[in-house]
């Protein structure tokens, strides 16, 4: 059986991103377990760039794959590069982030190598040779066992969850992948509006402060915000605030938007549906304010506050800018 691990690793502009090194961080552990090599695999127009940084982290070998039609993510592109490069490294397990890129080529890349998939892990094993993921089912209160029923197999990682990984040795090599990108191609992105301000990724986050239907107006968000910068984390949103238009889908966390597993996650104004709860549940340290005393948000919840939103979120933010600047 094979015994390699490929990780697949994203970065953007500034370099790597924050999953690429919990991406290799996981590989490093898993291909030491199943006793084989960890290889890495960078693609997009000019992915050169970001290789060398890998081979600083303990990677043997870092592919690349260089081609102008995967200077914008399709899961045809990337799933068509990606298999190229699984195909020559012969890898046991192919390891992914379960962001929005990897959610999209994680099946397709699957679907090109006749194996399985196994999405949103936050732990596994390996004994007598048999690979054992942990991921969680039924919104987050049940985690799951799953093993594949054969090699290779692909793994999407929760952001987060996994510690990002060190320097090592770093005497990895480069080597090129040529692949026809273009002629597997069935859509072409023609253009792509980025938001006037971009901000850390929900899933890369450290700090989210989330806003519900609590906030009960779309201008009372500014309060949410203020608690964000205070505490140097991002924005997010309930599915009903983002449903009313309040704020853009892009903030979601829940089911139906983005999972996150920040360190400190504060939920304001947030009742705590099961739908929710499936994607903040993991986060590290869950403080919810709301009102209500029996909303099912405390459940889950470290820290709780009863009270209405409008007057804790001030008092709350003033009180750490206070500390931050004594």
């Amino acid at each position: 059986m094979p015994t390699g691990v490929l990780a697949f690793v994203e970065y953007d502009a500034s370099g790597l991103r924050k999953s690429a090194f919990e991406i290799v961080f996981a590989g490093r552990e898993l291909a030491e377990k199943l006793g084989g090599p960890l290889s890495a695999v960078v693609v997009g127009e000019d992915p050169s760039g970001a290789a060398p940084a890998l081979t600083g982290l303990g990677v043997a070998k870092v592919h690349t794959v260089a081609d102008a039609a995967l200077a914008r993510m399709t899961a045809d592109g990337f799933g068509t590069a990606l298999a190229a490069v699984a195909a020559e490294a012969d890898p046991a397990v192919v390891l992914m982030a379960a962001s929005m890129t990897g959610k999209d080529a994680g099946p397709a890349l699957a679907a090109r190598l006749s194996c399985g998939i196994i999405s949103d892990v936050v732990g596994f094993d390996v004994a007598d040779g048999k690979l054992a993921a942990v991921r969680p089912v039924y919104g987050g209160k049940v985690r799951a066992t799953v093993e594949p029923a054969g090699w290779p197999v692909v793994m999407t990682l929760r952001p987060n969850v996994f510690p990002p990984a060190e320097g090592a040795d770093g005497s990895g090599e480069v080597g090129a992948v040529t692949v026809d990108v273009a002629g597997a191609l069935r859509a072409v992105i023609k253009e792509v509006r980025e938001p006037e301000e971009r901000k850390v990724d929900l899933t890369e986050a450290d700090i989210v402060v989330a806003g519900g239907r609590g906030m009960k107006d779309a201008e009372n968000f500014h309060l949410v915000e203020a608690l964000a910068d205070a505490l140097g984390g991002v924005v997010g949103a309930s599915r009903a605030v983002v449903d009313a238009g309040w704020r853009p889908h892009a903030e979601q966390v829940g089911q139906t938007g983005k999972t996150v597993s920040p360190k400190l996650y504060v939920a304001c104004g947030i009742s705590g549906a099961i739908q929710h709860l499936a994607g903040m549940s993991s986060s590290k340290c869950i403080v919810a304010v709301n009102k209500d005393p029996e909303a099912p948000i405390f459940k889950v919840a470290d820290y709780g506050v009863v009270g209405d939103v409008m007057e804790v979120l001030p008092v709350l933010t003033e009180k750490i800018q206070t500390a931050k600047s004594s």
